[in-house]
């Protein structure tokens, strides 16, 4: 019983040692993105990764005072890379939802960002034009009506949308039945099927649709309808982090409590995303 007792208590006491090392600040990290999601993050001509999120993860690392490597990641494959330990923290414009929260864990949102359509200005919603209103999930009533004014503007179209991203999950469920949704590996192939005329409309983060839209290749396209927000959007873009990472999250939420504050995630999306999408408290 002797040797059991030692070797239990033994066991506990590697279980504590392991735990307090896990939560030790770490002086270097590896953060993923995607490279190919203009202009949240992408890859320059010369090979560089540049945009909104490279700038804010230089510059949160600069606040925790840790080292950090920044490298691209496939987006089908980002969830899984982090949780075998391929890199630390993924900062890729990934929503914060529930499905999401099973596997990993995340920061607080460093940015919200509503989703949209972009269409031919001369399509029967082209002809609207953009709207400045943002409908929650949340607000079912206020959600499905908007949707069924949007349902017969769109009927028998294509819509091209990145595949295993929330903005998928909402034309499956609000779309299907009216439209044709084609899934692209990367946002980069939906928008050049777009300039083709190979798909009738795009569906993504508004703020990325009007970078995609200001080049001169779609100067007959536009930003149409209103913003999406909440349910499989969940609370903004974050952080991902792997669960057991406690204190690397902690230290993510508090500089990014001090970029907001001191009005870096502002001037950052400004400069990048030419809207403000900080996150309001």
């Amino acid at each position: 019983m002797k040797v059991i007792s030692i070797a239990a208590i033994a066991t506990a006491l590697l279980g504590l040692i392991h735990s307090a090392a896990a939560q030790d600040a770490p002086k270097a990290i590896t953060i993923a993105t995607e490279g190919a999601y203009a202009p949240w993050n992408f890859t320059t001509a010369d090979g560089k990764l540049d945009g909104f999120e490279v700038d804010l993860a230089n510059d949160l690392c600069g606040r925790m005072k840790i080292e950090c490597k920044i490298v691209a990641q496939d987006w089908d494959g980002m969830i899984p890379a982090l949780t075998v330990g391929k890199f630390d923290v993924i900062m890729a414009s990934m929503f914060i939802t529930e499905k999401r929260l099973k596997v990993i864990d995340f920061t607080q949102p460093y940015a919200v960002d509503p989703s949209g359509f972009a269409v031919a200005k001369d399509s029967e919603l082209g002809k609207l034009g953009v709207s400045s209103q943002r409908f929650k999930l949340e607000d079912q009533p206020a959600t499905q009506a908007e949707i069924d004014k949007l349902k017969p503007l769109l009927k028998g179209k294509i819509i091209g949308v990145q595949a295993a991203t929330a903005n998928l999950e909402f034309l499956k469920k609000y779309f299907s039945d009216v439209a044709e949704i084609r899934e692209y590996k990367t946002t980069e192939q939906h928008d050049l099927d777009l300039a083709a005329g190979r798909i009738d409309a795009l569906f993504a983060q508004q703020t990325a649709l009007a970078a995609t839209l200001s080049k001169p290749e779609y100067g007959d396209y536009t930003l149409a309808g209103p913003g999406f927000v909440g349910g499989f959007f969940g609370l903004g873009s974050g952080a991902g982090i792997r669960k057991e990472d406690a204190k690397l999250k902690e230290m993510f939420n508090g500089a990014i409590d001090a970029a907001i504050a001191d009005g870096t995630i502002k001037t950052l999306s400004l400069k990048w995303l030419k809207s403000d999408v900080t996150p309001v408290k």
